[in-house]
Parts: C-alpha cells; structure tokens; sequence
C-alpha cells in the first residue's frame, strides 16, 4: 500500500496540515470529505507556513513592499500560499490578488513586438493569472484581458519570450512554464475554448524538448535544470515542469519518461528528496531574495518529496 511508502509516512507526520492533506489527496487519492484528510484541510488556514506568507498585510492588500520583490512581495506569497492550498474564499489572499492585479503590467498597453513577435515578461502575468484562477477570481476583466492577452502573444513555438534582441527566435523556458500554468489554471476554471489551443501548444514546447533537452542535440540545456529545488520562483527545473504538465493531462506523454527517470533516481534511501539548490535565503523582508517561510535549508525537503511523489504516483511509477 502507498500508505508504507516511507516518503509518505514522513510527509504524513509534516506539522504543516497543507502537506499532509495534499499527501493524502494527490499522493494517496484519498476523499477530502472523509477522516484525515477532511480534518487537515480544515487545519490549513491556521498552517504555519501559510500564515507566514499571509502575515503583515497592510490596508491595500500588500505587505508594505513591490507587489513583485524577490520573495516577499505579494506576487510570490501568492504564488505560494496557492502551492500550499490556501481556501480559495480566503480574504486576505483575496486582497493581495487585487493587489497585484491594480500593478500588473500589460492590463492598459500591449507589450512592444519585435520582428512580428511580442516580448513580454509572460510569467510575471502568468503567475497572477493562475493564483486568481485558483481563488475564483475569473469573472474580472483585468483577469480575462490577462488571458486572452497571453494566447495572442504567443510565440509560434508554442511559449513566449521578453529578449527584445532581434536575433531571439526561441521561446523561453522561464517565461513559460508559468504561462502554462496559469492558462490551464484558467482553463480549468473557465472552460474558455479560445484558450484550449495555446495550452497545449505550450505544454507541446516542453514536451518536444523532453523538459531539459536541446531540440537540435541530446545535451541538457542547462544543468540546473536537473537540480530540484522549492520554490522555484520564476526558475525552472524538471520536477517542476513535470508538476505543471501533469495538471494540463500530459504526464503520461513518453516524452516525459527521461525526466520522471531523473526523478525517481534522486530518491533518497529514506524514501525522500532533498533540496539541491535556493534561490531564497531567511532574513528581513526588506534584504535581497529573502523568504518568510523557511522552505527548508538543508536535507529531506517536503515540499520537494510532496511534489515527486506526487508526479511519481500519477505517472504510475509507485505501487
């Protein structure tokens, strides 16, 4: 039974009630409804994590810096507190959705084009739009604009790209993976067929490139890429983009095969996954790349085991 695999015994012991209730729901496919599950979720508001990321909210919804700052603005709260399954009725992290939305760029202006093709920092729009999708914030024409907007300024590659050098002709990872996620997010929401296409040709830019690989040879473009990490921020790496295709339905792609290998490979002989790298370090909000949430600084990681395991148990690789 999942239940004796040892990465599941110790994520179900997580002080966190967000881990443990997505362990027994995405990993276990257990009800919400019923026992362990129903009695964690209703845990999660009072979670020390999310909490965290919700506390010191000031009267505009924001937190007293850049709606953007590296890490402690409201964009990457959001983002996060969405990870960790914040309610989507939750007023305070309805507020600092509007927040953002009232800053975020591109709402009254097209980004500039180049050589037929718009360069937009997609990402910083895409993770908005899918933490507002998550929060049921879909009906607001900010919102559909975003959307809408990100399908027509997709690159022909299916991703889409900020480099405003004439020579850029490729799209980039970074900018697209959250893209993805946050118009299947959208999608999931909406049901809006006008966005159906542009998801799956986004998943189909990740998956030609098997998540890490070059289009033209087998060497791996960027060997952070295969390093895992929480939270990835605007980064990128395979776990990561496995999560994401997962929710968009491509997972059993063959085409993912090598990264779920990369994956399972890094298991440790507890049955868990560590961290192999930060973008984040603790300290004051007001300092560079700081986090108000310890994601973890060194050995077993749970949110990193919560999302391999996750990937591991829809593609069918544990029993």
């Amino acid at each position: 039974m999942l239940r004796d695999d040892p990465g599941v015994r110790w994520l179900l012991q997580s002080k966190d009630p967000s881990v443990r209730y997505l362990t027994l729901t995405q990993v276990l496919g257990e009800t919400e409804r019923l026992g362990e599950a129903r009695t964690a979720k209703e845990q999660i508001p009072g979670g020390p994590r999310l909490r965290a990321l919700l506390s010191g909210q000031r009267v505009d919804g924001g937190f007293g810096v850049h709606w953007y700052k590296k890490w402690a603005g409201a964009t990457w709260r959001l983002v996060s507190a969405v990870e960790l399954g914040v309610p989507p009725k939750n007023e305070a992290a309805h507020r600092a959705a509007n927040f953002v939305l009232s800053q975020l760029p591109y709402l009254r202006t097209e980004p500039h084009q180049v050589r037929g093709r718009f360069r937009v920092h997609a990402s910083v729009i895409g993770n908005p739009l899918g933490v507002c999708a998550r929060l049921g914030m879909v009906e607001g024409p900010a919102v559909q604009r975003i959307a809408h907007g990100l399908v027509r300024w997709q690159w022909p590659d299916g991703g889409w790209n900020c480099d405003s050098s004439e020579n850029a002709h490729h799209s980039s990872f970074y900018e697209s993976l959250a893209t993805l996620w946050g118009l299947n997010e959208y999608l999931q929401a909406t049901d809006d067929e006008s966005v159906r296409e542009a998801v799956d040709r986004a998943a189909e830019f990740f998956l030609k490139h098997r998540l890490f690989k070059s289009c033209r040879a087998e060497a791996t473009i960027d060997p952070r890429w295969v390093r895992l990490h929480f939270p990835l921020y605007w980064h990128y790496d395979v776990l990561q983009a496995l999560r994401v295709l997962d929710q968009v339905g491509k997972l059993q792609d063959p085409r993912t095969r090598e990264a779920l290998d990369i994956v399972e490979a890094k298991r440790a002989k507890d049955g868990t996954w560590h961290a192999e790298g930060r973008y984040w370090r603790l300290g004051r909000s007001s300092g560079a790349n700081t986090e108000v949430v310890d994601w973890g600084l060194e050995g077993r990681n749970e949110m990193i085991t919560l999302n391999a395991l996750r990937v591991l148990a829809s593609s069918g690789r544990l029993s």
